[in-house]
């Protein structure tokens, strides 16, 4: 039978051990939690300086045609937003147009005109055919463009908005909502869809 002294020395040399081992687990786990090496990377969720603009991003959206000259930031270019005859149901006595606040570039009026538009394909370019007599109004903040026609624009034709600018400076989608006034004696603006255009970086295709 072990004396006394010895079974208090084996009850020592047991507790150093167990407090070596739980010192031990401890300073392996602040290694991991301050290790930044033992943590995953976070993955990038979408495309770095890609922003993209929905009408409550809802099933009611919907997508209008057009056509540009260019696409590169900074570049000038030519665009056509159309409305084709089965984009509208009643003729329109006003025609607005809401810009993103991040198409940060300046719209003349000057360089803004409502045309009766021929669709392009293969063989023929998109371009404006007889320029809509029209009122063109550009918002001080540039965020709307107004466009009030002399008479009201039949929904029988394919027409466009043709705008000459210069392409902001940041890549991205942009969209821009078309809104229509019916004549009627009620002024309310109904949304026709919109146009989702996206603009590439210098050297892209």
């Amino acid at each position: 039978m072990p004396s006394p002294q010895n079974a208090r020395s084996r009850r020592r040399g047991l507790i150093g051990r167990l407090g070596s081992a739980s010192l031990g687990a401890l300073t392996v786990a602040a290694a991991s939690v301050l290790s930044p090496v033992s943590t995953a990377p976070s993955l990038a969720q979408g495309t770095p300086g890609l922003m993209e603009f929905r009408w409550e991003n809802s099933r009611d959206y919907r997508k209008l045609y057009f056509f540009t000259t260019d696409t590169t930031r900074m570049q000038r270019a030519e665009y056509y937003l159309m409305l084709r005859p089965k984009d509208r149901k009643t003729a329109i006595l006003k025609l607005s147009i809401s810009v993103p606040k991040h198409f940060d570039t300046k719209i003349d009026p000057k360089q803004v005109k409502l045309c009766k538009m021929s669709e392009g394909g293969m063989l023929k370019r998109t371009r404006c055919e007889e320029t809509i007599p029209a009122t063109i109004e550009v918002s001080e903040n540039g965020r709307s463009i107004e466009i009030f026609p002399e008479t009201p624009i039949s929904d029988k034709d394919t027409i466009g908005v043709y705008m000459n600018v210069f392409n902001p400076f940041n890549a991205g989608m942009y969209q821009f909502n078309a809104l229509a006034q019916a004549p009627g004696d009620i002024p309310v603006s109904g949304y026709l869809g919109s146009w989702l255009i996206q603009i590439v970086p210098n050297g892209s295709n």
